[in-house]
């Protein structure tokens, strides 16, 4: 077998020059130091890798900062080089598949967000703070990693910056220690993250609580916003119940909103947080649907993970389908009420986006949002509600803390179509899902709607 030093095969234009497919990792130790007064990070990161073919080298993604240090532990090292966003460590000969390698690196720099097609991603300094928005291929500005959506790994963070600023890292805090001026904030985060979902924020944060149960749920807010927040967020208990008894228990150890001082143009999900920009928290104008979005992230796209970017519209149509299942819950328009004044929306605009195909360029497109939410309302009309809901508690089961793609719901919605209702309902669901994932034309939406929830 012929080594390889690539990363993702040509000619996959949802693969960019980012991620290695030649390798896994299954666990980041980052230890971390930012001076928020400079913008000066100090990192090491210690990666453990599984090869998944035969090669001669670990390729990672890394834009902006400077290595300083190598080494590795279950192989020679030959030598690294560190140019173009990628850091390529050589090692001394060819190593077999399932070959555990431990890789350290050691780098600093003043970190910087990256451009990209859809704006600056990853690292960027708020007026006093930092926040970290990796989505999609942010993660390489403050940590060497294997960036692939697909690519989740186990993470233990810490942060050292600082007093009197907090610092937050997506998992479980698990350590926090005073010495002189700063403080180091340990978290271990034990369920599999993708790299776009591991994040940082700091600033000069209140806490303040939002709820207990069905999970703990906290926020991060400026001492200025906490009245906002309290207000803006009075709900979220609830918010959090609805969603565990429609879409399964909630699938982290706890949920952080941090609102930043900032205005952002768009709120964050990561890795059991959302982040808020202080326009986001005070609007009135329908942004707060967004508090509902961010939330279902948590099931659709977190624990659930695509397997490319391709398949996208399983993370943004379940969270856009949620918006509207909070609405009709809370007391706003129903879900059916929103699906057809969408459907009349996207009926007016280019018929050209296919959704479980909708070119690397677009996968923000408003089109696989609303197309992907309409894809869920129409498979809901014809599966009724009892079917349609197992079904997609059976998808947040079935590939919890696991990445999957578009034919792994279609299988699984054909499946319980099946069980549901024989072969002739699979056949329908089989045709319905191919009309609106697979075709550019958006099909019409059924006449009968789906029972009040």
């Amino acid at each position: 077998m012929k080594a390889t030093t690539r990363g993702a095969p040509a000619g996959d234009p949802y693969d960019t020059s980012h991620g290695d497919r030649a390798t896994h990792v299954t666990h980041y130790d980052l230890d971390l130091t930012y001076r928020p007064a400079t913008n000066r990070l100090q990192g090491t990161a210690t990666l453990q890798v599984v090869t998944l073919e035969v090669t001669r080298a670990v390729v990672l993604d890394l834009l902006g900062l400077a290595v300083s240090k190598v080494a590795v532990t279950g192989a020679t090292l030959a030598r690294y080089d560190h140019k173009g966003g990628r850091l390529t460590v050589r090692l001394s000969g060819e190593v077999p598949a399932g070959t555990h390698l431990t890789l350290t690196v050691r780098y600093g720099g003043n970190p910087r967000p990256a451009p990209s097609p859809w704006g600056l991603v990853g690292w960027e300094e708020l007026e006093d703070g930092v926040v970290v928005a990796s989505q999609p291929t942010g993660a390489p500005t403050w940590f060497p990693c294997n960036d692939r959506p697909d690519d989740k790994a186990t993470y233990r963070t810490s942060l050292t910056v600082d007093n009197p600023y907090r610092a937050l890292a997506h998992g479980v805090l698990v350590g926090r220690r005073t010495k002189a001026s700063a403080t180091t904030w340990v978290y271990d985060e034990k369920h599999p993250t993708s790299t776009y979902l591991a994040t940082v924020q700091i600033g000069q944060y209140d806490e303040i609580v939002l709820a207990e149960g069905p999970a703990p749920q906290r926020a991060l807010v400026p001492t200025a916003l906490v009245a906002t927040a309290r207000r803006q967020l009075a709900h979220h208990g609830a918010l959090m119940a609805f969603f565990c008894e429609t879409f399964g228990p909630y699938p982290f150890a706890a949920y952080t909103v941090v609102c930043t001082p900032d205005e952002l143009e768009i709120p964050l999900e990561a890795q059991g947080v959302a982040i808020f920009g202080a326009n986001n928290l005070r609007a009135t104008g329908g942004e707060e649907r967004l508090i509902a979005h961010e939330l279902a992230h948590q099931w659709f796209g977190n624990s659930v993970s695509v397997t490319s970017w391709r398949h996208i519209w399983l993370n943004e149509g379940f969270a856009c389908y949620a918006e509207w299942l909070w609405s009709q819950a809370s007391g706003g328009p129903s879900a059916d009420a929103l699906a057809r004044t969408w459907h009349a929306r996207l009926a007016a605009l280019p018929q050209d986006l296919v959704l479980a195909d909708p070119g690397y360029p677009r996968i923000f497109d408003d089109r696989v949002y609303k197309r992907g939410a309409l894809s869920l309302h129409a498979l809901r009309t014809v599966l009724g509600d009892t079917a349609f809901f197992d079904l997609v508690r059976a998808w947040t089961a079935a590939f919890a803390h696991r990445s999957a793609g578009t034919d792994d719901f279609r299988g699984l919605a054909t499946a319980h179509a099946r069980e549901c209702g024989g072969q002739v309902l699979a056949s329908t669901v089989g045709d319905l899902l191919h009309a609106w994932l697979d075709l550019p034309v958006l099909p019409p939406l059924a006449v009968s709607s789906p029972a009040r929830r």
